[in-house]
């Protein structure tokens, strides 16, 4: 088990899969992206995306890309829909996933929305 990747910390669950970086055998380059989780499936998969900016000469204005990759979504890290990355580049996984999340950014505010919304539907419940 490693202890830190990077500079961030190992996540406190324990996880039994190979393909994880902190509890597996697969090791990360320092090539990292950051992207918003948009779908998520039971085979330890998600996607994210980002958007940028490109810049269309004939209109001299700039028009909204958007970018979206497969990724290695660890048991431990377990992020959900809507949550924030960081993604590090690794060797092919699988056919379509060379990536995998080290980190889920803004965890607290994640985990205050899903009291919130545990909160709410207690008081529909009542």
């Amino acid at each position: 088990m490693k202890n830190e990747i990077m500079g961030i910390k190992a996540p406190a669950k324990e996880c039994t899969d190979k393909k994880c970086p902190f509890h597996g055998e697969v090791s990360v380059k320092l090539e990292t992206l950051n992207g918003k989780v948009v779908k998520k499936d039971i085979n330890h998969s998600a996607t994210i995306e980002w958007f940028r900016s490109y810049y269309v000469p004939k209109y001299e204005r700039y028009e909204l890309r958007r970018s979206r990759l497969r990724v290695h979504n660890p048991a431990c890290v377990d992020a959900k829909v809507g949550q924030e990355v960081l993604v590090a580049k690794t060797r092919p996984l699988s056919k379509t996933k060379h990536h995998v999340i080290l980190q889920i950014k803004n965890a607290e505010i994640a985990v205050s929305d899903n009291e919130e919304s545990t909160k709410k539907s207690a008081k529909k419940q009542k």
